[in-house]
């Protein structure tokens, strides 16, 4: 240590620079004090000689545990390592640095150059072994200091958290009473609205379609309003970020949990850098204390929405995605029998694509696929066979339904309701406010004015939004849905209904599908898993290379083949539609699609009794004879006049 007057010329024509830090941003805010006691380091360097001070406060609110970058530490060691620094000010050892890599470091570059450090205690050179050894003690003893203050505070946070008394940053929905603890927000519209989100995701079983129901119906949600301190919020429209975090948090079954997250130390350009928020699997929590305190649901059900996320995330054979539409009505549902791999859906088929099954574990590997096969017959038979296993209790499935319906419209009026009270009260409030403003303050009053209609705004758009009908009770009349039962796959294939509406329907009463391809008779064989335990195997043909879902149906070739040769394609077409043969594509026949299909299937064309002189038509008999057509039926039915009719129905 040595005084003011050992400093030499050649220290003093340098530049002295005083390093202002704090650790953290509360204390930069809090503790004024001890920056104005830095900041007061100047008046002591101009007293010790130096005239050209700088002030480096760059890193003020950053920790010096060597974790964390700090610009103003750096361009002070550049400013040393170039000589023009004649002495380094600091409050003490731990504002220069908290480790002993900055530390050290630093003395090693002032002893190069032969800069002093001062402090409130005097004058040190780095060159002196004494001073140095001094300096090094002070360094090791500020970052032992930060090492035990940090343990202790650690061990008292943790010991607190296991008992579930240290108070964390609750979400929304939750607050910390003064003497009760942890418990409900009591906001009811607030409550509400976390609620709803569980029970929309129980219903569509994703976090996405959550988010679009409730953006569908101007849901919001609160924001925090002041820098995350959560104490104020406003209502906005509700973001995934939003419905995401209420389904993943904890909290909200009723559990209390310390340690979700942990902080990770990488080496980045030589230096450790540490990262924080770097969330941590279920089972590894620090401290997880069920029923802690009042939840918005059950651990059970908590733990089913997260098998559900990860699910609809990653697509694990172990479990099934929520329905999200499409073409494709059994899509990540079966599994390959072969490999257990969840098979894809691809589409096929130029502008009218249609959706195809297929195991791609194989290809990715190199190798033949294991099965590919067609959609269509396949969704039209799990479909019927579903149709076939709830027919018995479509009765009470549908008044079960309709009741839940009317409990969904009830909740969302409840939410408009809690949403048009609280916009009222903020009307009434910003009335009162104008109210009580000075009148020739204008340029207060014009402020508070528009503040209050805005808000009437809103309390009219609420309005508006509000259903017309309010009924107070659910009633269902079981006799409306008396012939439901008939009419399910009516129902099924209703142009209303959704293809996800149909996927939901299926996976509710469907765990798995596995699923095979017998090629030696070329089936699909299909084992339903259903959802009560039991199993049932349903086999569909699988269609050739080129075979399509719109092929004439054998009986009805089978008519045409028997009438070709002696009846017009006119008569057929009719026959045909009398006995309700539709064509490949479902449609009625006319001459012309006879005449196609019997150029396909090349089947001989009709051939006329003036050509042949065997057979008359009815037609042709009635005009040879000058009767009646109805006088040639009256013959053949008494046997006075022998005929001929192929199949039921057709002509004569």
């Amino acid at each position: 240590m040595t005084s003011a007057d050992l400093l030499p010329a050649t220290v003093l024509q340098r530049k002295a620079v005083v390093y202002v830090r704090q650790s953290s941003q509360s204390q930069v805010m809090t503790n004024l004090e001890s920056q104005r006691r830095q900041y007061d380091l100047v008046d002591i360097a101009r007293k010790y000689g130096f005239a050209d001070i700088e002030v480096i406060d760059d890193d003020l609110g950053r920790s010096a545990s060597g974790t964390v970058a700090r610009p103003g530490f750096d361009r002070l060691v550049a400013w040393l390592c170039a000589g023009k620094v004649g002495a380094v000010l600091c409050f003490d050892a731990s504002r220069l640095a908290r480790n002993g890599r900055d530390w050290h470091h630093l003395l090693e570059l002032c002893g190069l150059v032969e800069a002093r450090v001062i402090d409130h205690d005097g004058v040190y050179n780095a060159c002196h072994p004494n001073d140095r050894l001094l300096l090094g003690m002070k360094g090791s003893i500020s970052e032992f200091e930060l090492g035990v203050l940090r343990a202790r505070m650690y061990e008292a946070a943790r010991s607190k958290a296991h008992r579930g008394e240290l108070r964390l940053s609750v979400p929304f929905g939750y607050i910390w009473h003064r003497e009760a603890g942890l418990g409900l927000d009591p906001d009811i519209r607030l409550q509400e609205v976390i609620r709803l989100i569980f029970a929309r995701f129980r219903q569509l079983a994703s976090a996405r379609q959550v988010l679009l129901s409730m953006k569908a119906e101007q849901i919001h949600f609160p924001r925090p309003a002041d820098e995350g301190r959560m104490t104020n919020c406003v209502w906005q429209p509700v973001r995934y970020r939003n419905v995401i975090s209420v389904l993943k948090n904890p909290f909200y079954a009723g559990a209390y949990v310390y340690g979700k997250s942990e902080k990770r130390t990488s080496i980045v350009e030589g230096r450790a850098r540490r990262t924080y928020g770097h969330y941590k699997p279920a089972g590894t929590w620090e401290v997880m204390i069920k029923d802690h305190h009042e939840g918005y649901i059950g651990w059970e059900e908590y733990e089913r929405n997260q098998r559900q996320l990860a699910l609809n995330a990653y697509g694990r054979s172990d479990g099934v995605k929520s329905g999200r539409g499409g073409k494709a009505l059994l899509s990540s549902l079966l599994t390959c029998a072969r490999c257990g791999q969840r098979l894809s859906v691809c589409y096929r088929g130029g502008p009218i694509s249609q959706p195809v099954y297929r195991c791609d574990k194989g290809n990715l590997a190199g190798l033949p696929r294991c099965m590919i096969f067609g959609a269509p017959k396949i969704d039209t038979a799990v479909a019927r066979e579903l149709l076939r296993a709830v027919e018995p209790l479509a009765i009470e499935a549908a008044i079960e339904a309709e009741q839940m319906h009317r409990k969904q419209q009830d909740d969302q009026r409840q939410i408009l309701d809690l949403e048009l009270q609280q916009a009222r009260y903020e009307a009434g409030l910003a009335e009162r406010r104008y109210a009580a403003c000075d009148p020739d303050n204008r340029l207060i009053a014009a402020q508070l004015e528009k503040n209050w209609e805005i808000a009437l705004r809103r309390v009219h758009d609420l309005e508006t939004r509000q259903p017309a009908e309010n009924p107070t009770t659910i009633e269902v009349d079981p006799g409306a849905f008396a012939n439901l039962a008939e009419n399910l796959s009516a129902a099924w294939n209703a142009p209303d209904v959704t293809m996800r509406a149909r996927q939901q329907l299926l996976r509710t009463l469907i765990a798995d599908i596995i699923v095979d391809v017998d090629d030696a008779i070329r089936d699909v064989v299909l084992t339903i898993h259903w959802r009560g335990g039991q199993h049932s195997e349903l086999r569909v043909r699988k269609p050739r290379s080129g075979e399509h879902g719109s092929t004439t149906a054998e009986d009805a070739l089978e008519v045409m083949r028997s009438m070709a040769g002696r009846w017009s394609d006119e008569h057929i077409a009719a026959t045909l539609n009398r006995m309700g043969f539709p064509t490949g594509q479902g449609k009625t026949w006319t001459a012309h699609r006879v005449r196609s299909v019997r150029y396909v299937r090349g089947i001989d064309a009709y051939r006329s009794a003036d050509k042949n002189g065997e057979w008359l038509t009815q037609a042709e008999a009635a005009k040879a004879l000058a009767v009646s057509s109805h006088m040639i039926r009256k013959l053949v039915s008494t046997g006075v006049l022998p005929a001929v009719q192929i199949v039921p129905r057709a002509p004569y």
